[in-house]
């Protein structure tokens, strides 16, 4: 089963608020939904109980494979090599902010729960999950090694709080029937992108019968797109300190000029704006259909299409992060484990964290989810070599950039959001829109 964990998750976004007298803290939705949670245990752990009690553990989300070899196997593992005795529950995303609410307020929450990168800064401006640094650095220098390109993702102003147990990206993927009946070779920038694209494009008078490049443009999409694209310009979307706007550089407004330019105008070489064309059906896919020759996607959605469609693999290729002064793109982290910072059982909560991150245990869980492994030795096992579409993604970590780590991030990227897509459609140009957004926004992020 492959499922597009990461869109979902940052898609949705977090939401969090301490109350000035208790510190309870306010979780919105923020992964892959659908209804109902299942799982093992079902128990509620005392974060701060007894230190001889069972481990509680919460994973988010109603995968059956995952439930399956996380209930089945992995934690029966886990508790014969260390002696221990896991208590495991799934909850669905939805449920997940009134239960870790309750659970908070009663000194019941879970020692170790998992949600989403997008979630770190909430939490960690309210005390309630535990520093990691220490941990990690006691790691094996191996270990640390192979898990860097995905750490970053866990970090609020320089510490480690979250342990991702995914990541995805997002890369070009391209037709190479195609790009060989056009005579184009693959592009290495964006600019040679573009100049693919118009070779591309297919207009029937004035309707483009077949799109050269289309980037993900829906609502949320187009920040993620942005965020490509502002990285390859070497600019950013925020300052260091996550307090001031960035995106409204000189390079962030190439970046957008360069994104409303596919939409826009005789030359335009994409439709389907705001359509979001990467969560149809897979079979649907621009790409897969043939509707495009080029599109933005994720290893997941890459994979979804190559299932759906027989033959299409062969046909199909992806892209290593596109360059113009530098190499970005949107990814990293996707959901990850903390570590309660009121549990009793800390030691413990950090080897079964570990455990899950470990040679080959992670690979087994991407699989099961339909993610990235987040070990960059992981695409020398068998789950990436046996997909040879994943491992463009597997090879591309180092270059993802994941959202912004501050608390106001869900606001100011709606924000931002709202902006972009007055750019893509025409009605602002490029500079006045990021301005716009920047003053808006500004406000947002003075007072987190």
């Amino acid at each position: 089963m492959i499922t597009n964990r990461w869109t979902a998750v940052d898609r949705r976004g977090f939401l969090a608020a301490a109350t000035a007298a208790g510190v309870l803290l306010a979780v919105t939705a923020c992964g892959t939904g659908g209804g109902g949670a299942g799982g093992a245990g079902g128990a509620t752990g005392a974060g701060g109980g007894d230190a001889n009690a069972a481990l509680t553990v919460w994973f988010p989300g109603n995968s059956a494979p995952e439930i399956e070899l996380v209930t089945k196997r992995l934690v029966p593992e886990f508790e014969a090599a260390n002696k221990a005795k896991v208590q495991v529950t799934f909850v669905d995303w939805a449920q997940m902010s009134p239960k870790l609410n309750a659970g908070f307020a009663g000194n019941s929450a879970p020692d170790v729960f998992g949600h989403g990168p997008a979630a770190a800064a909430g939490f960690a401006a309210a005390g309630r999950i535990e520093p990691l640094d220490d941990r990690i650095a006691a790691l094996p220098a191996e270990d640390r090694t192979d898990l860097a390109p995905y750490l970053a993702g866990g970090r609020v102003d320089g510490t480690q709080y979250l342990i991702p147990l995914g990541g995805n990206g997002v890369l070009v993927a391209y037709r190479k029937d195609l790009l060989s009946e056009a005579g184009v070779t693959e592009p290495a920038t964006w600019a040679e992108a573009a100049e693919a694209a118009r070779k591309l494009t297919v207009r029937e008078g004035g309707t483009i019968q077949r799109a050269g490049l289309m980037l993900q443009s829906a609502k949320i999409q187009r920040v993620q797109s942005f965020q490509g694209l502002i990285g390859s310009e070497g600019g950013t979307l925020l300052s260091q300190d996550g307090r001031k706007v960035t995106w409204n550089s000189p390079e962030g407004v190439k970046a957008l000029e360069y994104f409303a330019g596919l939409y826009s105008g005789d030359a335009r070489v994409s439709d389907q704006l705001g359509r979001d064309f990467a969560n149809q059906p897979a079979g649907q896919n621009p790409l897969a259909t043939g509707k495009a020759a080029m599109v933005s996607a994720t290893a997941g959605q890459v994979l979804q299409m190559v299932k759906a469609v027989p033959g299409l693999a062969s046909k199909i290729g992806v892209l290593p992060p596109l360059k113009a002064a530098d190499a970005k793109t949107f990814g990293g982290a996707t959901t990850g484990l903390f570590v309660n910072a009121d549990s009793a059982r800390k030691d413990l909560a950090w080897k079964f964290t570990a455990f899950m991150v470990s040679e080959g245990v992670n690979e087994r869980y991407a699989e099961a989810v339909g993610g990235l492994p987040v070990r960059a030795s992981a695409a020398q096992g068998a789950y990436v070599t046996g997909q040879p579409l994943l491992k463009p993604f597997i090879d591309a970590a180092p270059a993802y950039q994941g959202s912004p780590n501050v608390p106001a991030w869900v606001q100011v990227r709606d924000v931002l959001d709202k902006h972009l897509e007055e750019a893509l459609a025409g009605k602002a140009t490029a500079k006045k829109a990021l301005d716009d957004a920047a003053a808006e926004a500004g406000p947002l992020l003075a007072a987190q």
